[in-house]
């Protein structure tokens, strides 16, 4: 299921990668040519998106190292890194080089434009190709929500694979940035202003921005430590909760540690008859049946602890202002 996914979400950034990199050169050409303001904010939007399709490569390709001494939690997090990057590629490539145009032709003297529909040909050709992309991410998406028993805004919110939702993110934010490249090559066409080709690379800058800050924040939490999906809290809690040899779960911690990897640590009261043997096995046990129930549980550490003793529930009062 896990490789399955992974080669899922590596053809997505294929095909996104191969799109980009068609529409930035058509993009770039026609900007040259019709000396449009938004169309080369647009070719630098596509070109940023292709150095961002590099990045989640990266992103793919170095977190699926396996664990050694060094990283004992192996280098999942390194996916969240890499698109980490992708989202200030976004920003520093295509959004700020997009605000420069603008402000240049908004500002500045205004300029003539050449053979426009040059631009509207590139433009409706990249269409075509963006939605391609914004497509296959979006199938994915939408696959994988399903088989959560999700809405895709649910999964969007959840999602611990932050390559599919980058994709989908800057695909859709391809598409409006080519209708808003569109709307300021005609005005500019039909009124004789630059103005309105300035504004449309503004408003592309805006929405650039928006977008790598949206990605941005995202893959920050995941870096941070997020708890798992909630569902995956609930059902290990009740799990552990309805163990005959358990009789309070005190505590219950959870952090993502990569795309489909959990770290769960709970601290738990057993039942006072059981031997240091029998708790050896329980543990080993539960760990066991946690794994089987949640395969994205990677790592289950158990410990016994009296639920009476006042530090700990003082660390768990802190933290959740209630004992779970």
């Amino acid at each position: 299921m896990v490789e399955r996914e992974k080669s899922e979400s590596t053809l997505t950034v294929l095909v996104a990668l191969g799109a980009n990199f068609a529409i930035a050169v058509l993009k770039l050409i026609a900007g040259v040519i019709t000396g449009s303001a938004a169309m080369l904010a647009e070719a630098g939007h596509s070109i940023a998106d292709t150095f961002t399709e590099g990045l989640l490569l990266t992103a793919l390709r170095r977190s699926s190292k396996p664990a050694d001494r060094a990283h004992p939690f192996g280098y999942g997090k390194e996916r969240y890194f890499w698109s980490l990057m992708a989202a200030v590629s976004i920003f520093t490539s295509g959004a700020l080089f997009a605000f420069y145009e603008g402000f240049r032709t908004v500002f500045g003297e205004p300029e003539e434009q050449t053979n426009p529909l040059v631009g509207y040909i590139v433009l409706a050709l990249a269409f075509v190709l963006e939605g391609v992309s914004w497509l296959r991410a979006a199938r994915q998406l939408r696959g994988e929500a399903a088989a959560e028993k999700r809405t895709v805004r649910q999964y969007l919110n959840l999602i611990d694979d932050p390559t599919v939702k980058t994709v989908f993110f800057e695909d859709s934010a391809a598409l409006v940035g080519i209708l808003l490249a569109f709307g300021g090559l005609a005005m500019h066409d039909v009124t004789g202003s630059s103005v309105w080709d300035g504004l449309a690379s503004v408003l592309i800058g805006v929405l650039l921005a928006g977008v790598a800050y949206l990605l941005g924040r995202t893959n920050m939490g995941l870096l941070i430590g997020r708890q798992a999906d909630p569902a995956i809290v609930r059902g290990a809690r009740e799990m552990l909760a309805d163990t005959p040899e358990v009789e309070v779960v005190v505590d219950l911690l959870t952090m993502v540690t990569g795309t489909d990897q959990v770290l769960l640590c709970a601290r738990v009261d057993f039942v006072d008859d059981l031997t240091s043997a029998d708790l050896e096995i329980v543990c080993v046990r539960i760990a066991g049946e946690l794994h089987e129930r949640f395969p994205d549980l990677d790592e289950v550490f158990l410990e016994p602890v009296p639920r009476s003793d006042p530090e700990l529930r003082a660390r768990v009062l802190a933290r959740y202002g209630t004992t779970p």
